[in-house]
């Protein structure tokens, strides 16, 4: 992210570099001498709001964009899945037989890698929330395979740092939960969903939603687990009221293992957009 260099006005860079050799005066010390992007005081007023959101929006599209990634999977999942060697530690028993789906997460990502890497990782590139469970499986998996992944994470009022596997120059912060749940679906062109809490089901229904109503392309959304997601949620109950069309059942699939999602994924023939989904 570097300004023209053919362009005639002198870098940002300089001036900054320029205004922090200034003299120590009380007027080169005000706040108010500050250059107004390097004075952190009034990037985070409240007035600047909107700002912000479009700089966390612009910084990694810019990133990916000069790194050529053109599409990605997605892999979202709870972050309290145990990895299968510390099964034993997990708070619950419903938990540690859960960690199976640490080794599915990290299986299906290394074969979707496996793709990407022959296209110089610009296609199908994984993308994870960085952080621990089931997104550290996703990033090992990619890792493993010798290819790329992205983290997407989130300043969050507990201890939050991106997994050891996310490729450093693909892991991202972000402060603002909608700016972040943007920038997982922008180049999406798969949606692998496995066991979760809150977080999961959030981003699982916020991509249904989109789906459903025309604003997103008709991608795979992949649920690892039938049996779980049986369990949370009454799909058909929701078609039998009526607060969803009984067509949109068929807006995901229930998978079990990586090559069960990938065989989904190959013979996929859904591609319809607002106005043309069934049951609009």
């Amino acid at each position: 992210m570097k300004d023209d260099p053919r362009g005639p006005f002198r870098h940002a860079g300089q001036d900054l570099e320029s205004a922090r050799q200034l003299p120590d005066t009380p007027q080169a010390r005000s706040p108010a001498y500050r250059l107004a992007f390097d004075d952190p005081d009034f990037l985070l007023r409240d007035e600047l709001r909107p700002v912000r959101l479009q700089l966390e929006l612009l910084k990694p599209q810019l990133e990916l964009d000069e790194r050529g990634i053109n599409s990605t999977v997605v892999l979202f999942g709870g972050a309290r899945i145990p990895r299968p060697e510390a099964k034993d530690s997990a708070k619950s028993d419903t938990l540690r037989d859960m960690s199976r789906y640490y080794d599915e997460a990290r299986r299906f990502a290394r074969l979707i890698t496996e793709r990407s890497v022959e296209t110089n990782c610009t296609e199908n590139v994984i993308v994870t929330g960085g952080g621990p469970g089931v997104m550290e499986a996703g990033n090992l998996g990619a890792s493993e395979a010798g290819g790329c992944s992205i983290g997407l994470n989130i300043v969050l009022p507990h201890e939050q740092v991106p997994n050891e596997y996310v490729t450093p120059e693909l892991c991202f912060n972000f402060h603002y939960f909608g700016i972040r749940k943007m920038h997982f679906l922008l180049r999406a062109k798969a949606i692998a969903v496995f066991p979760g809490g809150f977080g999961t089901l959030d981003e699982l229904f916020e991509s249904l939603t989109l789906i459903q109503t025309g604003r997103m392309e008709q991608v795979p959304v992949l649920l690892f687990g039938e049996e779980f997601w049986r369990d949370i949620v009454n799909w058909e109950a929701l078609a039998k009221a009526g607060t969803i069309s009984a067509e949109d059942l068929s807006l995901f699939r229930f998978v079990e293992t990586a090559e069960e999602a990938l065989d989904v994924i190959d013979g996929w023939d859904k591609t319809g957009r607002r106005g043309t989904i069934p049951g609009r």
